[in-house]
């Protein structure tokens, strides 16, 4: 184990941290965080909503979800060729990048345009639906406008002003990149929504799959023992999330079924009890049953974060980062409560969240409760956070015993 550690602290590790602070990748890390907001709107008009089963003369506040999450992937069209200008150094290009975006997103979206001028979308494609394409369409823009940042029409030496350079310097390539959106949406009536949706389908497929939910979950919270950032994975996860609360929001408002059990909503009311990896239990160890001075006073520190669900003080504080005794409970826990999850969800003995709703730094129980007003998401929770303390509790004595041994010895 020692050696399994040691190998990935010098090896795997600093490779995983190169790669998210790849440009590319950054870019998209950069575009989700700054859609967070909206999402953090459209999780505070659900709450609101909810008070409409108590008071009916409320007004419908679902048009701010509309225009808030509901065009989450219009965003990204923009951010993601704008940071990616960004990060490439391109400052005075990332504008053009973003809008260039935005544009191609709007052909690929198959508008029905009519002879009086009028212009008609399919909202639902503006949202966590149009995700994949959103990012697609942004990696594509980003990576065509920096191609042609090798390429002026002008010397170092000219004096023009620099914005006209960029001006003219950028005709070629939005040219090409509209017209690639005109040839495949007004010329062949080709919709090419439809077709990406189509080839990342499989990565949706697999995400909400028993397997795929506990492997995707368990891969994140491993990632973070190491202390390597989970947002590694978002620009693969963040998609799958996205389209399938929205799916579920849709099938609600249909009369259908509920089926995608993978979403941020799922992982924050059951999985992430405490943070990623279930560590609340262990900080309620370290605060009540710690005999270490050491243990006790991390247990003292990190118990309220840890309420909120925020657990960055306990995995390097405590630490269970690089830790052999307390990564070992951690990963069981990312293996078996993801589990459990989906198996009570699948069978229907809780309902499935429909809503979005990401104020995963509520305390615990109330964040678990709102996700879908079901008491019996309650009792799911109590059930975890029992099987998360007898994973957690051997581990916890061993290294409890060990931290006072080496108190005595100092």
């Amino acid at each position: 184990m020692n050696a399994f550690i040691k190998w990935m602290n010098e090896k795997f590790t600093p490779k995983m941290n190169k790669i998210t602070r790849n440009a590319w990748i950054a870019a998209i890390q950069d575009a989700f965080m700054a859609t967070l907001p909206f999402i953090l709107v459209g999780s505070l008009i659900t709450m609101i909503s909810i008070l409409n089963e108590y008071i009916p003369k409320m007004p419908n506040f679902s048009p701010i979800t509309t225009f808030s999450f509901g065009l989450i992937s219009i965003f990204i069209a923009f951010l993601v060729p704008y940071f990616i200008m960004e990060k490439k150094k391109k400052n005075d290009r990332k504008l053009i990048a973003g809008l260039t975006g935005v544009s191609l997103f709007f052909i690929l979206l198959m508008p029905k345009l009519t002879d009086d001028g009028n212009i008609t979308f399919s909202l639902e494609r503006f949202g966590g639906n149009g995700m994949f394409v959103a990012l697609f369409v942004g990696i594509v823009a980003g990576s065509v406008l920096y191609l042609f940042t090798k390429f002026s029409f002008f010397k170092n030496s000219s004096s023009l002003p620099d914005f006209i350079i960029v001006w003219f310097d950028t005709i070629i390539p939005i040219t090409l990149l509209l017209l690639f959106g005109w040839l495949f949406t007004f010329q062949l009536q080709f919709d090419f929504y439809a077709l990406i949706l189509k080839v990342f389908e499989p990565i949706s497929i697999l995400g909400q799959s028993f397997a795929g939910f506990v492997l995707i979950s368990f891969l994140g919270i491993f990632l973070y023992s190491f202390g390597i950032s989970a947002w590694a994975l978002y620009p693969i996860v963040y998609p799958i999330w996205l389209a399938g609360i929205e799916a579920n929001s849709h099938a609600v408002s249909k009369g259908l079924e509920v089926q995608n059990i993978f979403t941020m909503e799922t992982q924050m009311a059951w999985v992430w009890i405490g943070g990623m990896g279930t560590t609340l239990p262990f900080v309620l160890m370290m605060l009540f049953f710690a005999k270490s001075n050491h243990l006790k006073a991390i247990g003292k520190v990190t118990i309220t974060p840890s309420i909120f669900n925020i657990n960055e003080p306990v995995i390097f504080g405590a630490p269970i980062a690089f830790n052999p005794i307390l990564m070992i409970p951690m990963w069981l826990n990312a293996l078996i409560i993801p589990a459990i999850t989906y198996i009570v969800l699948n069978l229907g003995m809780v309902k499935i969240p429909a809503e979005v709703f990401q104020l995963w730094y509520l305390p615990v129980g109330i964040s678990t409760f709102l996700v879908n007003s079901d008491f019996r998401g309650l009792i799911l929770l109590v059930v975890i956070l029992v099987v998360s303390w007898l994973i957690w509790f051997p581990f916890f004595k061993v290294y409890d015993m060990q931290q006072v041994k080496k108190e005595q010895e100092e």
